[in-house]
C-alpha cells in the first residue's frame, strides 16, 4: 500500500496525516483514541483493513500527539482539528465521507455529526458511552441530534460502556446500528474461553464495516 504523509493545516498550527488513496466511496476519516496516535498497531490494522477493502482512509493526529503529549486537549481544540482533517480530506480526497474513530476519536466525531457536518455517517469502534468506573458520566445528550446513521462497533465487556447502558440510552436511537463483539473489552479483545482469536474478531468487524459502507 502506498502511504502518502500529509500536512494538516488548522488555526493552531498543523498535523500531520496519513492517507491511502483507493477508488471505492464514502472515503474513511480515521480518528485516534485518548490514549494512542495514529500510528498505534490498531490504528494502521483498521487503517490499512479499509484500505485493503478499496476504501481511501486517512488517519491524523490532533494537536496533543502530534506534540508528543499523552494529555488530551480541550474538547474545542480536538472538534477543531478534527473539523481541519474532515476539510482537507473532502478537498483532496473523497467529496462523500464517513468519520470514524477509536473511542475518544469516534465520540470527537460524534459531535461535529450533531453539529451537522457535511459527511454520510458515523463508525464508532469502541465509543466511550462513559469513563471507566463512572457509569453516571454519559456521553449520550448529543447523540439524539445525529441524523446521518451510526454503526456502534460494542465490546460487551467494555468497561467504558455497560451493556445495560447502552441499550437503554444508544440501541433504540432511530440512526443507530450495532455490531456486539461477544466478549470484547474496549480494544475489542476476547478472551481464549471465547473461542475466537482477536484476528478472526477482527476480520469479522471489517466485514461488519464493509457491509454498512458498501449501504451508504
Amino acid at each position: 500500500m502506498n502511504i502518502e504523509n500529509v500536512t494538516i493545516d488548522w488555526d493552531g498550527g498543523s498535523v500531520t496525516g496519513r492517507l491511502i488513496r483507493a477508488d471505492r466511496n464514502p472515503g474513511v476519516l480515521l480518528a485516534h483514541g485518548a490514549g494512542t496516535d495514529q500510528d498505534h498497531h490498531m490504528m494502521v490494522a483498521l487503517r490499512d483493513g479499509l484500505a485493503g477493502l478499496g476504501y481511501p482512509v486517512m488517519t491524523f493526529n490532533y494537536a496533543y500527539t502530534e506534540r508528543g503529549s499523552k494529555r488530551p486537549d480541550p474538547q474545542a481544540r480536538l472538534l477543531a482539528v478534527h473539523q481541519a482533517a474532515l476539510d482537507w480530506f473532502k478537498a483532496n480526497v473523497a467529496d462523500r465521507v464517513v468519520l470514524m474513530g477509536r473511542s475518544m476519536g469516534g465520540r470527537m466525531g460524534t459531535y461535529l455529526a450533531a453539529e451537522g457536518a457535511d459527511i454520510e455517517g458515523v463508525i464508532l469502534h469502541a465509543y466511550p458511552l462513559h469513563p471507566a468506573g463512572s457509569p453516571e458520566k454519559l456521553r449520550k445528550d448529543h447523540l439524539p441530534d445525529i441524523t446521518v446513521p451510526m454503526l456502534f462497533v460494542v465490546g460487551t465487556r467494555d468497561p467504558l460502556s455497560q451493556m445495560a447502558l447502552f441499550d437503554e440510552w444508544v440501541r433504540p436511537l432511530p440512526t443507530v446500528e450495532t455490531f456486539e463483539v461477544e466478549d470484547g473489552d474496549h480494544s475489542m479483545r476476547v478472551r481464549k474461553a471465547s473461542g475466537r482469536t482477536n484476528e478472526e474478531v477482527h476480520e469479522e468487524i471489517l466485514r461488519r464495516i464493509d457491509d454498512w459502507l458498501a449501504a451508504r
